[in-house]
């Protein structure tokens, strides 16, 4: 019972942190991509997190939407670049930090494996790579709303 006692006190008065669902969520709502061509919704469906483009600065080409013309499959390569998924299946981590997802760019046609780090409340840092996140390119979004 001591040895309980003493365990409970440590637990508590210790400077450990559990994640919460509200830091989860910290990502949620509309980011610019680092060259202010394109807005970006993150949200939530259960426990994973997507991002879709919900604005773009030029949404035509020669009087059309923009497509998705690199896309590897060509059935895809007349859908709109706007209302795309672009983020897919990011898990929060903890840490201000979410993993295991993919990233689609949409001007390489490319699916890459997908990293979020929160680095303040307005400046979400996106690293897309290949194998080990070391082999990557990190590019910053900046929260517009």
């Amino acid at each position: 019972m001591r040895n309980l006692k003493l365990f409970l006190i440590i637990l508590l008065s210790s400077s450990w942190t559990f994640a919460s669902n509200e830091d989860s969520e910290l990502i949620v709502g509309t980011w610019f991509t680092d060259d202010k061509a394109s807005k970006i919704q993150i949200y939530k469906v259960q426990n994973q997190y997507f991002g879709k483009v919900v604005w773009l600065k030029n949404p035509l080409v020669n009087g059309k939407a923009v497509t998705d013309s690199k896309n590897p499959d060509s059935k895809l390569r007349s859908r709109s670049v706007l209302g795309l998924t672009i983020f897919n299946n990011f898990i929060f981590e903890g840490n201000n930090t979410w993993t295991d997802g993919e990233i689609y760019d949409v001007r390489t046609g490319r699916t890459v494996a997908g990293k979020m780090s929160l680095k303040n409340k307005n400046t979400l840092d996106l690293r897309g790579y290949i194998g080990k996140p070391i082999f990557g390119k990190t590019v910053t979004l900046y929260r517009a709303e």
